[in-house]
């Protein structure tokens, strides 16, 4: 996990504990006061949704207590393509450059190009050096695409 992965989850975890848990803890009283709980669609509602959270919690500690987290910037840099790097490639096929931070399966976001270890594209970059190309296996057809630059931010 990257050091920005692990602050999010972080940030997440305080919301829930902080925040989330409080607000739901107070709809299940109010609920609650309102009587009968076999039909109160509300009570129900809250405690469902004191369930997730409570799921969530559990899940986001036993990431963060099982991560080991890779912080890039104290990486010397050698032009080779690791975990938690940026990477520029130049697509061969239509002559356009695209920006990628490989992260872990939990933070990956293609809308903010940050894609997975365990993708296709990340897995073909793995190891490999600036100048290097690389092909990609896409359901459209194979893609060439050559490393311009690794950047460890």
């Amino acid at each position: 996990m990257t050091v920005g992965g692990a602050e999010s989850l972080r940030a997440e975890l305080n919301d829930l504990k902080n925040v989330q848990r409080p607000r739901i803890v107070q709809a299940i009283a109010e609920a609650r006061a309102h009587g009968d709980l076999k039909e109160n669609a509300e009570y129900h509602a809250a405690r469902e949704q004191q369930s997730f959270c409570e799921g969530r919690i559990k899940e986001i500690e036993g990431k963060l207590a099982d991560a080991e987290i890779i912080d890039v910037t104290k990486i010397p840099q050698a032009g080779k393509v690791l975990f938690g790097v940026t990477v520029r490639l130049y697509n061969l096929g239509n002559e356009q450059s695209v920006t990628y931070q490989i992260v872990g399966e939990d933070e990956a976001d293609v809308k903010n190009a940050k894609i997975s270890v365990s993708s296709p594209l990340a897995r073909a970059m793995m190891g490999k050096q600036e100048g290097d190309e690389i092909v990609v296996k896409a359901p459209s057809g194979d893609i060439a695409y050559e490393i311009e630059k690794v950047e460890h931010l």
